[in-house]
């Protein structure tokens, strides 16, 4: 039971982000945009052959190695979970490994599967398997500016914060890896007390052995 409640996070994250996909792909064109909270979040449909944010390899064997660069890192994401959970690590740090877990198997099914079933394989692929491309349409784009024209970068231009488009997998990693980051110290107390005792220790602090505390003793005359 301990271990089935952690994968069990995961696998809830692996539903919802293909569902969201799916739904994306059933009910919008490629390029549509939906406004959800006024203009600041929207449903913009992507294909993101690449990893997140856009990044890509661009070369012909790019998204195969990527592919099976994803499913390696499942499978290692998935083991350190597995004994994680063995070893009894704060429940935080594992709810992040969940995430995490659950983040990456949703991407890997979309470059495994989708250029098959869903036929969005990369433009160029030389197979349908593992080059589909992945779906995201989460866009946050909270506020633009006009860059004026003194500055001395991009003078003219524009900016988007936030300009990338993502999807529920991708947050779920960010999340998971965001929050070990910054409750590491929480999560991992007894690396921070082994730290302070190793900085305070001094020669001082140390007992000195047997023969070190013996006192000379005064050898008395007849």
């Amino acid at each position: 039971m301990k271990f089935l409640k952690y994968f069990l996070i995961a696998l809830l994250i692996i539903a919802i982000d293909q569902v969201s996909k799916l739904l994306v792909y059933q009910h919008m064109q490629i390029g549509e945009e939906i406004n959800v909270v006024g203009h600041w979040f929207r449903l913009h449909y992507l294909l993101n052959p690449g990893m997140a944010f856009g990044i890509r390899w661009e070369n012909e064997f790019g998204k195969l190695a990527l592919t099976i660069f994803r499913i390696g890192a499942m499978v290692g994401i998935g083991y350190y979970l597995y004994s994680s959970i063995k070893k009894k690590y704060h429940t935080g740090f594992l709810v992040c490994l969940s995430l995490i877990l659950g983040g990456a198997v949703g991407n890997v099914i979309d470059s495994t599967f989708y250029g098959v079933f869903l036929e969005n394989n990369a433009l160029g692929a030389p197979i349908k398997w593992f080059h589909g491309e992945v779906i995201d349409m989460l866009y946050f784009p909270l506020f633009h500016l006009s860059i004026p024209e003194w500055f001395p970068f991009n003078p003219g231009g524009e900016f988007e914060f936030f300009s990338p488009v993502f999807n529920i997998a991708d947050s779920s990693i960010f999340i998971g890896v965001a929050t070990v980051l910054i409750f590491q110290k929480k999560f991992f107390p007894h690396h921070e007390s082994e730290k302070t005792t190793n900085d305070h220790t001094s020669p001082a602090d140390t007992t000195p052995s047997e023969t070190e505390t013996q006192i000379p003793t005064e050898t008395q005359g007849d």
